[in-house]
């Protein structure tokens, strides 16, 4: 094989001087990740007493393809696709006798004489290399210092006369006295220290200073600066200079290319991006950070003013919208009072952050709202008065767009403009229907949820299939000890069909005007006394969407109009339960968190007692975890049995096959965790938003204890909602709102959001540990238990035997007092029977 130039054998940042090297080897520099990619890792893959490592040429191949042009067998790569066989030989070169750490060997021939070998190959034409001569000073302190033997050894040898060998030995107490033998110091070998060697070494004094100072005066002060320009003399004079025509020449070719290549290929273009968007590629691309980015703060005093903020939802198809609910800070007013004009949902949009985009009218403060998985532009929410509300705002999606088109989009959209100004007032938005008031909970609504499309409930709470595949029910939750199911299909009366909705007001709903009223109830008796629980959240399997992963604008507009068909509520009727399958597979068990910090698993289907009729049964489990009011009940998104619970100081996690307590507990914090939830992106964390102001990153995958990053001063005041947004695979969000009516969006890190290798079955197996751990100590408490159980029959037996003692030593003491009197004939009984 032809010897390769020099560019080819050696890299750059070589340790120490080339030396030659015979034509079947190549040294070669491989940096850290290389080796660890590779497994020969210096001195400890490979050492020096076994500096082989056979590599595959797939791999090396692969590794062209992977990393381009920062890949470390680059140099090599015309030589690696050449080589007749599979495995090339790579050779740790301790010594650096080629001048790197490691030389690859590029022929077969070559590959089996070094294997066969074990010294490596003379270099073929060494170079003597010319070693500098040794400092004086320090040479000769070390051989002074070094121990070295000035006279000859001496030699001793001992010996026995022959005819002791063998003799028997008798052993005697010594009859002399014994002799003390105390140390004394002794002045032979008491020596002066006159000097002692010792090091030091000299280093300027660090010192560090500051000062702070005030300037209390204010002082309205400009400064304009004129710059300085070369005269048009100077000017010419340069340009027609011998140094600057011979710079123009030099510099002609070099700017000629880099015009050639920047038509042909982008020059910008970010290689590093290009490479990968996995975790360990986050150091490449230059954008490393772990705290959260502040992208968007929103807050319209018009409406936010002596407001917090009690529910937020992010649009589920346009981008960069979100909807909050206004409530009032105090809770002095009565459940029953309307609040029409101060009661609202607000929209954002990224576009203006200063002014709200549309308005929602509540007919009360509303506590939790969700959109329609199946249609995103009706919501539903909970008032707190206990009513339900259902809007539509299907008519304003190019407004909250950002597209106002010139021709008007309905009829109704113009009536909400006749008595506002357009231009500087957002519209209001009324509600299509609100449930009827003695039909609906007696409590404010804490959490609404939508029902999967994938299924329906019957009026006894039976899952059955959904012909339509349009999510249509919603349970609802509130105080009054009380879940319930709504419908918002067209029901089989007719009469309730042709109801007349007010001027102005969508028909989307108008046959539940006025008329709404539950499908049925479900209650929460306690297991083991009397009296209900207070649900606050609860637990409900999440339909996949559209929302969940939210789309530009322009990809919206391509997309709705051919792929996805919106339903039409107002025409949709409900089916007869005759025509309907049940569905055996369906969960019908879901989580609840109660206001006293219980978590309840229950079942939502109602059973007949023993007169036929249709009640509700107990829950099946009830754990006394948080002290105070649950805040979050939350389904992970990435496992449909594990659950996360929030509630005053400390979290926990469940899983719903293992019902013996929380498989994860943590422990009480000092400050109150206020609301919680799951990441979109990443299955091992978590976020906890907190009263002082901060939010908690958790990280199973690194401690279940401590969290693995506390993110301080996030907002001024006590965190209300926190919820996550995947705007794109490279843009993820974290929307968080306080109790000042103020909403921050914020940027998650890539740290946050790219999952790492292999994290859900690495997720899976901690949740198996710990499932493990807690059987195990169900075990011991049971044991603990019955050991104890069996310690108090042990000390009520004992105590018994000792209480009975006495009686059966005063019986004792008779019996044997009659047998005595009856053999003297004293005993009463026996003389009564002698004299008759």
């Amino acid at each position: 094989m032809p010897r390769k130039s020099k560019s080819a054998r050696s890299s750059a940042g070589s340790k120490g001087k080339d030396k030659g090297h015979p034509d079947d080897i190549v040294p070669m520099l491989l940096t850290s990740a290389t080796q660890e990619l590779f497994g020969c890792r210096a001195d400890e893959d490979v050492t020096g007493e076994s500096p082989y490592k056979l590599l595959k040429k797939d791999d090396i191949i692969q590794d062209f393809k992977t990393r381009a042009a920062v890949s470390d067998f680059r140099p090599v790569k015309q030589i690696v696709l050449d080589y007749p066989e599979d495995e090339l030989l790579l050779v740790f070169d301790k010594d650096f006798i080629y001048g790197q750490r490691f030389y690859l060997v590029v022929t077969p021939e070559a590959k089996e004489r070094i294997l066969n070998v074990v010294q490596p190959p003379e270099p073929e034409t060494p170079e003597v290399i010319e070693t500098p001569e040794p400092s004086l000073s320090s040479e000769q302190e070390i051989d002074e210092e070094s121990v070295k033997e000035t006279r000859e050894k001496l030699c001793y040898k001992f010996s026995r006369v022959r005819r002791k060998f063998g003799a028997p030995v008798v052993f005697s107490d010594s009859i002399t006295t014994l002799v003390n033998c105390p140390s004394y110091p002794d002045s032979k070998f008491s020596i002066k220290l006159m000097q002692r060697d010792c090091g030091s070494q000299a280093a300027a004094r660090l010192r560090s200073s500051s000062a702070q100072t005030q300037w209390m005066m204010l002082r309205n002060m400009s400064t304009q600066y004129t710059p300085r320009e070369l005269s048009s003399e100077e000017k010419e004079k340069i340009l027609q200079s011998d140094s600057m025509k011979n710079f123009c020449k030099l510099v002609t070719p070099r700017m000629l290319q880099a015009l050639q290549e920047e038509s042909i290929m982008n020059v910008f273009f970010d290689d590093w991006k290009a490479l990968g968007t996995a975790v360990e590629d986050i150091v490449w691309s230059g954008e490393d950070f772990k705290d959260l980015r502040f992208y968007r703060g929103f807050s319209d005093q018009n409406y936010t003013k002596d407001k917090k903020i009690s529910s937020i939802n992010w649009h589920p198809t346009i981008y960069g919208v979100i909807a909050v609910a206004l409530t009032e800070k105090r809770q002095e007013q009565e459940p029953t009072t309307f609040a029409s004009k101060d009661s609202l949902i607000l929209f954002y949009s990224f576009s203006d952050i200063y002014n709200a985009q549309l308005l929602l009218e509540c007919p009360g403060d509303i506590f939790a709202f969700e959109f329609c998985p199946s249609d995103p532009n009706i919501i539903v929410g909970g008032c707190k008065n206990g009513q339900v509300v259902l809007w539509d705002i299907s008519a304003y999606v190019t407004h909250l767009q950002g597209t106002q088109p010139d021709e008007e989009v309905s009829v109704n959209t113009e009536i909400y403009y006749i008595n506002e100004e357009r231009e500087n007032k957002p519209p209001v938005v009324p509600f299509c229907a609100v449930s009827f008031i003695d039909s609906s909970h007696k409590a404010a609504i804490t959490d609404v949820h939508w029902l999967p499309p994938t299924f329906e409930v019957t009026k006894t709470g039976l899952p059955v299939e959904n012909k339509y595949n349009i999510s249509a029910q919603i349970v609802t939750c509130s105080p009054d000890c009380a879940l319930m199911f709504w419908d918002v299909r067209v029901p089989d009366r007719k009469q309730n069909v042709y109801q007349k909705t007010p001027y102005g007001v969508p028909n989307t709903f108008k046959h539940l005007y006025r008329t709404w009223k539950p499908l049925f109830r479900v209650s929460l008796p306690k297991i083991d006394t009397s009296g209900e629980y207070a649900p606050l959240k609860f637990s409900l399997e999440r339909s996949t969407c559209t929302a969940n992963t939210a789309r530009t604008t322009e990809a919206a507009n391509e997309n709705d109009d051919s792929s996805k068909v919106i339903p039409d509520y107002s025409q949709l009727r409900v089916p007869s339960a005759k025509t309907l399958t049940t569905l055996e597979d369906v969960n019908t068990k879901l989580f609840i968190g109660t206001e006293s910090g219980e978590i309840i698993y229950t079942d939502w289907k109602l059973v007949k007692d023993e007169s036929g009729r249709l009640h509700t049964a107990k829950p099946l489990h009830c754990f006394s975890i948080h002290h105070w009011l649950v805040n979050t009940v939350q389904l992970s998104p990435f496992f449909t049995d594990i659950v996360l619970t929030i509630g005053s100081w400390s979290f926990a996690i469940w899983n719903e096959g293992v019902m013996d307590g929380p498989i994860i507990k943590s422990p009480n914090f000092e400050h109150w965790c206020t609301v919680g939830c799951w990441s979109l992106s990443r299955p091992a964390i978590f976020f906890i938003g907190k009263e002082n102001g901060s939010i908690e990153v958790w990280n199973l995958l690194e401690n279940t204890n401590v969290p693995a990053q506390v993110l301080a001063q996030v907002t001024d005041a006590k965190i209300t909602c926190i919820k996550p947004w995947i705007a794109s695979s490279k843009q993820h969000f974290l929307a968080v709102t306080d109790e000042l009516g103020m909403l921050k969006v914020f940027e998650l890190p890539k740290a946050l959001c790219v999952p790492s290798w292999n994290e859900s079955l690495r997720v899976l197996k901690v949740f198996e540990v710990q499932e493990e751990r807690l059987k195990d100590l169900v075990r011991c408490r049971e044991l603990w238990a019955k050991e104890q159980k069996e310690a108090e029959e042990l000390k009520k037996r004992t105590e018994h035997d000792v209480l009975l003692k006495p009686l059966r030593e005063e019986e004792e003491h008779k019996m044997l007092e009659e047998s005595i009197m009856k053999g003297l004939g004293l005993w009463p009984a026996t003389a009564d029977k002698q004299d008759a």
